[in-house]
């Protein structure tokens, strides 16, 4: 089988990498680019824990096709972080304790810098809706929700 190469922008970095045809975006950035904060959960789209900003929109990256990326921006979990300072929503999930076992984290964290990116101030409504698509079985959500608040600067409920 042909590879295919490809090239887009990683966490603001340019990067040329070559993808066998089929070959989703999760797979491409954890095996071939070495980014491995986007999870592997079901696989099929159901969890949003492999959740990726292309373009600064939210995606699945285990439902789209590596190949689909190529011009484009694509942002994990890696870059919010600068250096050894946590970006706000990061220390907000820490200071909520909106993670337990970590592994939705990724993709909750992702799918919050989505929502406050395009609407800074959302309503606790709008914070539920953006993460809907992102399943966690550890925290109940409402750290999780609490946490989203917190970093966008409005009321966290007791």
């Amino acid at each position: 089988m042909a590879k295919t190469a490809l090239q887009f922008r990683h966490n603001g970095s340019e990067v040329a990498i070559f993808v066998d045809g089929g070959t989703n975006l999760l797979v491409a950035l954890r095996e071939l680019i070495g980014d491995m904060t986007p999870k592997f959960g079901c696989g099929q789209g159901g969890c949003g824990t492999c959740s990726v900003l292309i373009d600064g929109e939210l995606h699945l990256s285990c439902l789209t096709l590596a190949e689909t990326v190529a011009g484009r921006s694509v942002e994990t979990l890696d870059s919010l972080k600068q250096g050894p300072n946590l970006h706000p929503l990061q220390r907000a999930f820490a200071e909520n304790f909106a993670a337990q076992c970590g592994y939705c984290t990724p993709g909750m964290l992702m799918a919050a810098k989505a929502l406050l990116d395009r609407n800074p101030s959302p309503s606790r409504a709008e914070v539920v809706e953006a993460i809907s698509g992102n399943i966690c079985r550890c925290t109940g959500y409402e750290p999780i929700i609490n946490a989203i608040l917190a970093a966008s600067g409005g009321r966290v409920s007791a």
